[in-house]
């Protein structure tokens, strides 16, 4: 329960007490960390289902839902998206880089990628039925906090001695990375067949989309993660904050371009 009460504290605005800080729960809090990603997918998810009731545009769903989703997580994932993009544009050093991240301001870079990634998002869920697009969403949340599952395994470094990198750095075991990857992929396929939405809902091409949602999510939150342990010789917490976007918006565009 510690390892929850730290995921969910950490990764959403939930109010939790966390009694227990260390690396052995922030190991667990990594794990699970799908499971606040479940959480905040489900509650993001409910402004989808507005065209199901109103006259409500899919693009307004869309958009409502995405801005619920940064208020739920504090804006954090999308600061630290913001703040590596300025680090690895500015072409720096890592230690320049590193000090540009940590600054409070977002320059034109941070900026560009926000813009461009917020509206891929509202693209791609705008683009989907609703309960399809509810469904969707719940999914890639998950796959997102699954890229923090990956990205904490052991043999990836932090980059620096401190912060949020340094806490959760190598600390979740592969029986727990392969645990939370097949609870996410067994969520994505329940959710795709029609177990959790109602049948008339399905995908036109079954259980494809949402599954392979996780795959192209997390596939592409690794590749980034190989060019920021280049550029910077490890993970920090923007790293991590980006890490969740880009599987989030892979996940979301592999579900608009399937379904």
């Amino acid at each position: 329960m510690d390892g929850l009460r730290f995921a969910i504290g950490t990764l959403s605005i939930f109010p939790v007490r966390v009694s227990r800080v260390d690396r052995e729960v922030a190991g667990r809090a990594m794990a699970l960390a799908p499971l606040a990603g479940l959480a905040l997918g489900v509650v993001a998810a409910v402004p989808l289902l507005l065209p199901l009731v109103s006259p409500a545009p899919p693009l307004l769903a869309a958009a409502l839902s995405l801005g619920l989703l940064a208020v739920l997580t504090r804006g954090l994932h999308l600061d630290g998206l913001a703040d590596l993009a300025d680090g690895l544009g500015s072409g720096k050093p890592a230690p320049q880089a590193l000090d540009i991240m940590k600054k409070s301001d977002i320059g034109p870079f941070g900026v560009l990628t926000l813009v461009v990634t917020l509206l891929i998002q509202a693209a791609a869920l705008s683009g989907l039925p609703a309960w399809l697009g509810a469904a969707s969403l719940v999914t890639a949340c998950a796959t997102g906090r699954l890229a923090l599952t990956w990205a904490c395994r052991a043999g990836v470094p932090a980059a620096r001695p401190d912060g949020l990198g340094a806490m959760v750095a190598g600390t979740v075991r592969p029986a727990a990375r392969l645990t939370a990857t097949v609870a996410t992929l067994a969520l994505a396929l329940a959710l795709a067949t029609g177990f959790l939405v109602s049948p008339a809902a399905r995908p036109d091409h079954g259980w494809l989309p949402l599954p392979l949602a996780v795959v192209a999510g997390l596939a592409a939150a690794m590749a980034l993660l190989g060019h920021a342990r280049r550029r910077l010789g490890g993970i920090t917490g923007d790293v991590l904050g980006t890490l969740v976007e880009t599987a989030t918006t892979a996940a979301l565009v592999t579900c608009a371009l399937l379904a």
